[in-house]
């Protein structure tokens, strides 16, 4: 009976440490608890529509006003999966990481990295007020002596390939990865993007409205402690 305990304790330890990490539902499909918005066009004219609604339990940007859904709570080392479509007409928006200081560029994007999900650009990086560095990086982001992160500087950095992206009208699922000063980016199954030296590791999560409807039926994040090779 002594070896039998003791072989139910180490089967036991076995399987806890090897259990699957949980990952929490950032949206419940119901209401945007755990988010907060920051649309400055709401400062003069509070009584204003909202770019964010939940509509037949999906979460829709909206597009208009501009603005962000940031979440209530800070994250770090962490993967995030965005199922997201543009249900009408191809446009612009983007998923913000490692979200800090309101308003800290053009008066309207927190202080972030961005990983954009324009039509036929997603996966890109934008840097807003933080910084990043990838391989190829004058290819990518231009001459280096216009690179920055505030306005009127090389901000935008290309991703890897093209292609990646449905139709518009379909589902795409996005997976970030965020480790220590590292950001991975798989596009339906692509590796888009991949940078380290962020100069950023921790913050808030954010979406964007930026001129188009974007619907999210997904946003499920996972902590890591290490980076995906492939998805």
């Amino acid at each position: 009976m002594k070896y039998l305990s003791i072989i139910s304790i180490c089967i036991f330890i076995f399987f806890s440490c090897s259990s699957t990490p949980e990952s929490i539902a950032l949206f419940n499909g119901k209401d945007l608890s755990g988010w907060h918005m920051d649309i400055p066009a709401l400062d003069d004219n509070p009584d204003s529509e909202s770019a964010f609604i939940v509509r037949d339990g999906i979460l829709v940007s909206l597009g208009e006003p501009r603005g962000h859904l940031i979440t209530d709570e800070e994250y770090q080392n962490y993967r995030i999966e965005v199922q997201y479509r543009f249900s009408d007409e191809p446009g612009n928006c983007g998923v913000l990481v490692h979200a800090s200081t309101p308003r800290a560029l053009y008066k309207m994007f927190p202080k972030s990295l961005e990983v954009q999900m324009q039509h036929e650009h997603a996966g890109d990086f934008w840097c807003i007020v933080e910084d990043i560095t990838v391989p190829d990086m004058e290819h990518r982001r231009g001459p280096k002596e216009e690179w920055g992160i505030t306005e009127g500087k090389k901000r935008h950095i290309q991703n890897l390939t093209d292609g990646s992206e449905n139709p518009v009208g379909d589902w795409n699922t996005m997976i970030i990865e965020c480790l220590d000063d590292a950001i991975k980016v798989w596009v339906n199954g692509d590796m888009v993007n991949y940078g380290n030296k962020c100069t950023a590791s921790k913050g808030q999560i954010a979406l964007q409205a930026e001129g188009a409807e974007v619907e999210f039926r997904k946003l499920e994040l996972t902590q890591i402690t290490s980076l995906s090779e492939q998805i």
